[in-house]
């Protein structure tokens, strides 16, 4: 089932829950079916690939999905994790809003 989700590509995040909370970073996709994004520097797994054409072999580390629910979106004006809402502005265009300083989110 597809859910609208409130976090974007480029997002900056904070994680809330698990193994890497306080870390912070951008998100790089965003996977709304299964609800759950990738963040830059956070959820770092270590895959053992075998060499392929052009790629060599060994020990990758790469970013894991983390659940939509245990990241937070950064306020750009205070820096603290924010919720999500969302305002229709004078074009009738519907923007997301910061819910703690009432900071317009999409430019």
């Amino acid at each position: 089932m597809s859910v609208k989700l409130k976090i974007k590509k480029g997002d900056n995040v904070v994680v809330l829950t698990g193994r890497d909370k306080g870390k912070t970073g951008t998100v790089m996709k965003v996977m709304p079916k299964e609800s759950r994004v990738v963040v830059q520097g956070v959820n770092v797994v270590k895959r053992h690939t075998r060499p392929a054409a052009g790629q060599q072999g060994g020990i990758v580390e790469k970013e894991s999905t983390i659940h939509v629910s245990n990241v937070s979106l950064i306020d750009p004006k205070t820096s603290k994790p924010t919720r999500v809402g969302f305002k229709t502005v004078d074009g009738g265009r519907k923007v997301r809003v910061a819910r703690r300083s009432g900071e317009v989110l999409d430019i």
